[in-house]
């Protein structure tokens, strides 16, 4: 047993701000571009040896666990919010607006997390997890349009991070321009269709 006190705290709090740079290393090396940075990347940008790395992280989904705490703790003001609109097209407008404003921060991540998820049950089930309340969310936020089945898995499609990614990644279009395109297909679902 080892007995608590200031050697033992200190300890503790560099391990923790290991940890930390580690997670951060790792955020960084994705948002410049690396999709699957490796353990002697991130040991140099965390300044951490890389038995550091291993000794935090024993393998990869615990360290894609830690990631996702870290970038779940920087949209949940944006997704906390409640809508200001009261009616349908104003409150569809916002969710254009946030959903563009999180996936331009999750983008990088979301790219790597795609090309490890076959291999990753936690990548796998992060993914599920974010569709269900991305869904989940548009039931609530426009319950009359997505009362009708057809409306809503065109919205849901419409509204996806894959749709947003297409958009900004194959079709090469600016932030502007893809928030724009979605805004106007989903505000042409909600139209009531003809007889």
């Amino acid at each position: 047993m080892i007995p608590k006190g200031p050697e033992t705290d200190g300890r503790r709090r560099r391990g923790l701000d290991s940890r930390d740079r580690i997670v951060a290393a790792m955020l960084d090396l994705m948002r410049e571009g690396e999709v699957a940075p490796g353990a002697e990347r991130v040991a140099a940008r965390a300044e951490v040896g890389l038995r550091t790395v291993f000794r935090h992280f024993r393998d990869m989904d615990s360290l894609y666990a830690e990631m996702s705490r870290t970038i779940e703790g920087e949209l949940a003001d944006l997704v906390s919010q409640p809508l200001g609109s009261g009616d349908e097209a104003g409150r569809l407008a916002e969710i254009v607006s946030r959903r563009a404003e999180a996936y331009e921060r999750i983008f990088p991540f979301k790219h790597a997390s795609t090309a490890h998820r076959h291999r990753s049950d936690f990548l796998a089930r992060g993914h599920a997890r974010m569709v269900a309340n991305l869904r989940q969310a548009l039931a609530r936020d426009l319950p009359d349009a997505c009362a009708d089945p057809g409306r809503m898995e065109a919205l849901d499609l419409l509204l996806s991070f894959e749709a947003w990614s297409r958009l900004r990644r194959e079709q090469g279009l600016s932030r502007r321009e893809a928030e724009a395109v979605i805004l106007e297909a989903a505000a042409a679902r909600l139209r009531p269709s003809g007889p």
